[in-house]
């Protein structure tokens, strides 16, 4: 088989394996909440912007590697607006065809063959892809429930000396819980010094239910040792157009720069062109997603509630952490899912040791989609009994 060594070691991709594939399941109607594809349009104004800049002639031609002024200055002045955080558009943004071409591609920019990168367990599955390419070493960053957040004093000062990454993720996929800025602020002091340098995933930072999600840069010294990695397809509805960036830390950014001009070779022009009109125009729109997703997670846990199946309580994001039953880990649970409910859900194992007894469900779905999928799920109550 024509394949390296190294591609070889790693997993094949659990959403790349399973997203679009025909499954088997029972005789009704199937309701997926496996996949967290947002389920409205993009806003209409972005839609028009991009068909306008398609006609335009220097957006049918190769663009400057690095973006265009307007995206990065878009870029800039969002995050004033929202974080007050202060950016250098030339030399702390780096625009990302995708968060996770940046997300995986990070480790080969920055860490050596051996050393650590701490990845959050439970976390999202593609980033010990980028480690391991990076002949790195991944060691979990072990979150537990029921709030998820990092415990440093946990991690062996052995492990944590050969640490050259640590991976955050806030709100975190797939346990929809969230950090406030005290828990940025710990992060960057335990680590401010040292060699270890953090990425935070920050794909669902419109989503927070009982607080804005605070941007890791805004703790003290962050931009010191730190990158936030923002992405526009969940809070914009943009997921197919693939486009995020990077923000933070100086040399990281411009490792992923330079990355990037070996394997990119400039994002299309129209599309910076709808994002940038994206960041300009629509954070009114940001927060009424906030709002839909927020009365989704009530009228969902509520329903779960009411048949007294344990959850994990869902702060931000568009994913619940749902707890099987005794008898089952996640993969059967998925299972009986799928034949006695015809309800398709992720298992909780792909996204680290520690998800090995959870399912998790996404909320992208329409009013009347979830509130049958609630139903079906009480149903299963005599199973948690």
């Amino acid at each position: 088989m024509a394949i390296s060594d190294r591609l070889a070691q790693i997993p094949d991709s659990y959403f790349a394996k399973t997203m679009g594939q025909k499954v088997e399941h029972g005789p009704l109607p199937l309701i997926n909440m496996a996949v967290g594809i947002p389920d409205g349009e993009t806003p209409k104004g972005i839609i028009d912007c991009f068909a306008d800049a398609l006609r335009q002639p220097d957006n049918q031609k190769y663009v400057a590697f690095h973006g265009k002024d307007s995206f990065k200055q878009a870029i800039v002045d969002f995050y004033q607006r929202q974080f007050q955080v202060e950016l250098d558009k030339e030399d702390e943004v780096c625009i990302l065809y995708g968060t996770k071409n940046g997300l995986v591609g990070l480790p080969t920019c920055i860490v050596n063959p051996g050393e650590n990168v701490l990845l959050p367990d439970p976390g999202y599955t593609d980033y010990k892809a980028g480690v391991l390419l990076a002949d790195a070493q991944p060691q979990p960053l072990v979150l537990e429930p029921p709030y998820y957040l990092p415990q440093w004093d946990k991690i062996s000062k052995e492990t944590l000396l050969n640490t050259r990454l640590v991976y955050l993720t806030y709100p975190n996929n797939p346990t929809g819980s969230v950090a406030t800025k005290s828990v940025f602020d710990e992060a960057i002091e335990r680590f401010k010094g040292t060699k270890t340098k953090i990425v935070h995933d920050f794909a669902y930072s419109a989503f927070g239910f009982d607080a804005k999600n605070p941007s890791i840069l805004q703790s003290e010294g962050a931009k010191d040792l730190a990158i936030e990695i923002f992405s526009l397809s969940k809070g914009y509805n943009m997921s197919g157009f693939r486009v995020g960036f990077a923000v933070g830390n100086k040399d990281i950014i411009q490792a992923l720069k330079k990355y990037q001009s070996h394997t990119h070779a400039g994002m299309f022009g129209a599309l910076q062109d709808a994002a940038t009109y994206a960041l300009n125009n629509y954070d009114a729109f940001l927060d009424e997603q906030n709002l839909t997703f927020k009365r989704r997670r009530d009228e969902f846990e509520a329903k779960l509630q009411q048949a007294n199946i344990p959850f994990e309580p869902m702060k931000g994001g568009i994913f619940l952490w749902l707890r099987t039953p005794k008898n089952f880990n996640g993969e059967s649970f998925v299972d009986y899912l799928l034949q006695e409910q015809s309800i398709l859900v992720a298992p909780g194992i792909p996204f680290g040791e520690h998800g090995e007894h959870y399912v998790r469900i996404s909320l992208a779905l329409d009013d009347a989609s979830l509130l049958e999928a609630a139903k079906r799920i009480q149903s299963l109550k005599h199973l948690y009994e």
